[in-house]
């Protein structure tokens, strides 16, 4: 909570000292962390690396039953994005990428650019390095840093309680030892799954439509009543038949 608050005030100074110097001249962009400093305003229409890392940060605003594609193309995808996620956090919501958009996100994220509320640590159990799975180690923990930031934002829109994450990345021989599906897309880190925190498993596999996965099960889809899986995928699959989903 300390580090958090930290991270906030300091943003809060930056776009303060911002505006008292934009007064007179054009400031350098503020480096907030380690992880990634944005340079220019975004809006759309512009492409880039810039684009794309913006893209990452706000995946789980792209609207109920939508997914934002992280291509690096300032489309009217990202644009809804980056609006719902200035309306989530009280900015002036015009879908443009300034100085107050960016330094709300520096106050979100660490120095490793996982969002304050979750780390790699939590997402993998299986090895340090993320090996082992159906993809290449840096796919995989790139896949579970967008669902990071997915959950960060459905975290917010339960009112900022806890979500408790108890599977994330496996590789194969993880995914082996629990049973797992030959084609879990645990293998490729873009799959997690969530049990009871503050929230029944309900409740999440409800919020979850909003936040960017085409696959949701729980409740009432078998072997899910002790869970709710979140996971990207190629085409929709939500069930949770005890939920109404």
């Amino acid at each position: 909570m300390l580090r958090r608050t930290g991270r906030v005030l300091a943003a809060l100074t930056l776009a303060a000292a911002a505006t008292l110097v934009g007064a007179v001249t054009t400031a350098a962009p503020a480096r907030a962390d380690g992880c990634y400093t944005w340079g220019r305003t975004l809006s759309p229409g512009m492409t880039g690396e810039d684009v794309r890392q913006l893209q990452i940060r706000v995946a789980g605003y792209p609207g109920y039953g939508a997914v934002l594609a992280i291509d690096g193309d300032y489309g009217p995808a990202t644009k809804s994005a980056v609006t719902r996620f200035q309306q989530a956090y009280g900015l002036p919501a015009d879908g443009v990428a300034g100085p107050q958009t960016f330094n709300r996100i520096y106050a979100l994220q660490d120095d490793d650019c996982t969002p304050v509320n979750f780390s790699y640590a939590e997402f993998n159990d299986c090895n340090s390095d993320w090996s082992g799975g159906a993809v290449s180690a840096a796919t995989a923990r790139f896949n579970a840093l967008v669902n990071m930031w997915k959950l960060q934002a459905m975290r917010h829109a339960l009112g900022d309680q806890p979500i408790r994450v108890t599977s994330a990345f496996r590789s194969h021989a993880c995914n082996n030892a629990v049973g797992g599906s030959a084609t879990s897309r645990h293998l490729y880190g873009d799959a997690v799954d969530l049990g009871v925190s503050p929230h029944s498993l309900c409740r999440l596999a409800q919020q979850a439509r909003n936040h960017g996965w085409n696959e949701i099960l729980g409740p009432g889809y078998p072997g899910h009543d002790d869970h709710t899986h979140v996971a990207h995928k190629s085409s929709r699959t939500w069930s949770a038949p005890t939920c109404g989903i």
